[in-house]
């Protein structure tokens, strides 16, 4: 079947970069095709915040021989970094349209490298949730299933990217909100080691959160990492630099690796699909074919009372730290008029912890997280689920409910196995490996799989992950909106 205008945003962003350089594709014409894909798409998924249609004029700066690695290549941010000149809204409405005065380091990074920014995407207000629904924007739908979340927070992201609108998005993760969307819609989703993409220039150090990028492949996500990875002046702290580029680290043979195969739960009273189980033994029995060495572990040290109000306990003040952000730009105090329930209720938890119970709740998180390092250090990789279920129909998580806590509970029982990760600060990636089989009430959708790895591992995983895609590729699957 000959390739179609669209389909060109389903290449590789490596060689679309070299297209550009070599002249076989000018950046006008990559960036003209993305923002056509966005106006066709776009009313059915509701993936982007704003469109920038000034992109063209960017692009018509770009020329051949460009020597930047991403010349002329669309992409999308999630509006919650910094665009200077461009509006960020936590898709909140306490932030109303309050334009960025700088670029957030992910985003300069991005730009240096040559990348186009063809638009901004959505995301849950504030990014609390596992799915993309909002009072401010309304529902981001799934291009697999358009009744389904495509996950969150990074939801938009994904949506695009698996829709094919653009070839890559940016995302980040502070309990699964890279993975889970990847799983949701068919994606690569890393989150990186703690310390590994500066937070620049808001922050110098965040327990949970890491910035990244939503591809469709292993080496996309590793060339990525490159461009994205290192610390920048004035940062607390950083993760060690990698012994060789990522990218080379990607393509190198991870030898024979011991790897342990989890499925119990952190979350007591979560229920593993038994597709997504079986997709876990398979992907177990791929890597054993590989020549990997697969053990089954029951005892794990996170099955602890209370691990849902401990997470809690620091994801809760982050948020209400941009909330408090909101604001003061917008020069209006949070109120539960301009915030969604949960968003409120959150908000006024937190009001209620003192800095002493803060300071113990950071140690015991502090405890746990070496805890759970301590004991993935008997194993190369920890393989786990993605998600416990397949994405769920819009409106089954609902921020705005009579009863928001209850929905954020729920939430966890959708997405029990990422946020240990966000932790420990220990790098894993989502990879998406299976379908929902034919039969199946949901036949067809993706379903991921998750690989933990060791501190500042990022490479084992990357090559691993190749080694899998190798073995079953995924590359090549279309969402029906697509």
């Amino acid at each position: 079947m000959p390739e179609t205008a669209q389909d060109v945003l389903f290449r590789p962003v490596t060689e679309l970069a070299a297209q550009v350089r070599s002249g076989e594709l000018s950046s006008r014409e990559l960036v003209q095709t993305s923002l056509d894909r966005i106006e066709a798409l776009n009313p059915q998924l509701n993936a982007f915040v704003d469109v920038y249609d000034d992109a063209l004029e960017e692009a018509d700066g770009i020329a051949p021989g460009d020597p930047r690695p991403f010349a002329g290549v669309p992409i999308a941010i999630k509006n919650n970094r910094s665009i200077a000149g461009r509006r960020l809204t936590f898709a909140a409405e306490l932030m109303g349209d309050f334009v960025a005065p700088t670029d957030h380091n992910t985003v300069r990074r991005l730009k240096d490298a040559g990348f186009v920014i063809v638009g901004s995407t959505t995301l849950p207000e504030y990014g609390i949730l596992p799915v993309t629904e909002t009072r401010r924007f309304g529902a981001t739908r799934n291009p697999w299933d358009t009744g389904r979340t495509p996950g969150g927070s990074s939801g938009g992201s994904a949506a695009a990217v698996a829709s094919g609108m653009v070839p890559i998005a940016h995302a980040n993760d502070g309990g699964g909100s890279t993975r889970i969307p990847a799983a949701c819609c068919g994606l690569v989703g890393l989150k990186p080691q703690r310390g590994r993409i500066s937070l620049a220039p808001e922050l110098g150090y965040q327990l949970l959160v890491q910035d990244g990028v939503l591809t469709r492949t292993v080496q996309e996500t590793a060339e990525l990492l490159d461009v994205l990875a290192g610390p920048e002046l004035g940062d607390i702290a950083w993760a060690p630099a990698p012994e060789a580029p990522f990218a080379e680290l990607a393509r190198r043979d991870p030898g024979r690796l011991r790897i342990a195969l989890v499925t119990r739960s952190p979350l007591e009273d979560a229920t593993l699909d038994p597709v997504h189980a079986q997709a876990l033994r398979d992907a177990a029995e791929l890597l054993s074919g590989l020549g990997h060495e697969v053990v089954e572990v029951e005892d794990v040290p996170w099955t602890v009372p209370g691990v849902l109000q401990l997470f809690s306990a620091s994801f809760g003040p982050a948020l209400t730290m941009q909330m408090a952000f909101a604001g003061m730009v917008n020069g209006t105090e949070p109120s539960a008029q301009n915030m969604e329930p949960l968003s409120w209720a959150i908000w006024e938890l937190c009001q209620g912890i003192s800095a002493t119970q803060a300071a113990l709740a950071d140690a015991q998180l502090q405890g746990f997280a070496r805890a759970i390092v301590t004991f993935t250090a008997g194993y190369d990789l920890l393989l786990m689920p993605s998600l416990a279920e397949a994405p769920v129909p819009l409106g089954t998580i609902d921020a705005c409910s009579a009863t928001p806590m209850e929905d954020f509970a729920r939430s966890g029982l959708f997405t029990p196995y990422t946020a240990i990760s966000n932790l420990t600060g220990s790098p894993a990636i989502s990879l998406p490996l299976y379908e929902r089989p034919a039969g199946d009430p949901d036949a067809g959708l993706p379903v991921g799989v998750q690989l933990v790895g060791q501190p500042a591992g990022e490479g084992t995983l990357l090559a691993v992950g190749a080694q899998l895609e190798a073995a079953a590729p995924w590359a090549a699957r279309r969402a029906p909106v697509s």
